[in-house]
């Protein structure tokens, strides 16, 4: 690792050096030659499993990037479809994309004719660059637009420098590659014999995620919306909104099946979340009615029966509870003005 981050520092030394001579077209061409070459290692192959009759997943076993697991963190879906398949999700670097590209030609004897990202934390779409290199640039790359606003601005290559650190430049050679068609709510997505539908029902995990319904199988690619025994991300996010968006999941999305970003596919995942996350913010909403500072807001969520019944196997729990009952306690402190 040291000696790719060496010949990385030494390549872009040499470009800024190039600058005086080169027109910027030509220095970004020989960015992109320099990520190219010093590229990280290949990603072992994650089998494909099949979840309903059209969907099938790469599971991620992994909660959280590590140098070890090279940023798999992610769940990866693939629709089938006559016209071809539907990614959902493309992966945390172009190397896992490349791995998925490995599954897909193994199983299927068809091209990948669209790619879904649910919202814009990277480890959702920054395997964009494998597919779109090994299907074209043209790809459709589906997102909400607030998602593509995020990704093509600053979200994008913070994500990208964020997956390299977090991984020992594991993910190195991944570009960022934006979608570049959009999506709203309530739009349905036909692919030959399969119709996607789009859920989004304003801030929740971000303030753009979209769920994918696959209306035939009756299942719901929820994204980071839900997940399975992980404490969710919820920086850029809102428990009321969460628990609004579930409850709009389950009245419109006829699913027997919730297919989360991170975890296994099932039919309690939405309530899963909802009683985690009613555990976190309804003690800090007390708090705030009674005039309790945040100590005690954390003392109350850790003795609530809904959070005390899952931390033992919920990945991420102890390093990232105190966080998230901060942010539950701001949220509600925000809510009561």
């Amino acid at each position: 690792m040291q000696r790719r981050q060496f010949l990385r520092n030494a390549a872009g030394l040499s470009a800024l050096l190039a600058a005086e001579c080169a027109p910027w077209s030509g220095m970004l061409a020989l960015a992109r030659e320099v990520d190219d070459f010093v590229r990280g290692p290949v990603v072992r192959d994650h089998p494909l499993r099949q979840i309903s009759p059209h969907v099938w997943m790469i599971h991620s076993p992994d909660a959280f990037p590590t140098p070890e697991n090279q940023g798999m963190m992610c769940n990866i879906t693939f629709v089938d479809t006559r016209d071809g398949l539907v990614v959902v999700d493309s992966g945390a670097s172009v190397q896992i994309g490349e791995m998925a590209i490995r599954q897909v030609r193994k199983q299927w004897k068809k091209p990948v004719v669209a790619i879904i990202n649910t919202h814009y934390h990277g480890d959702h779409w920054l395997g964009n660059h494998a597919f779109a290199e090994a299907y074209g640039a043209a790809l459709p790359i589906y997102a909400h637009p607030g998602t593509q606003a995020e990704i093509r601005g600053m979200q994008g290559n913070l994500w990208r420098t964020l997956m390299e650190q977090w991984t020992n430049q594991a993910t190195m050679g991944t570009q960022v590659v934006p979608p570049n068609r959009t999506v709203n709510h309530g739009e349905v997505l036909k692919f030959g014999d399969v119709s996607l539908r789009i859920h989004h029902y304003g801030k929740a995990h971000t303030p753009s995620d979209i769920c994918v319904e696959v209306l035939e199988d009756r299942l719901t690619c929820v994204g980071d919306v839900a997940m399975d025994r992980r404490i969710a991300n919820m920086d850029d996010g809102s428990y009321l909104g969460s628990l609004a968006t579930f409850a709009a999941l389950e009245q419109h999305a006829a699913s027997r099946l919730w297919l989360p970003g991170h975890g296994l596919p099932g039919a309690q995942v939405l309530q899963w979340n909802r009683e985690l996350f009613e555990g976190i913010y309804r003690p800090c909403e007390q708090a705030i009615r009674d005039g309790l500072p945040l100590e005690a807001a954390k003392d109350l969520v850790l003795r609530d029966a809904r959070v005390a019944s899952r931390a033992k196997d919920t990945k991420g729990f102890e390093a990232n509870i105190g966080k998230y009952v901060s942010l539950a306690y701001l949220e509600a402190e925000a809510a009561g003005f």
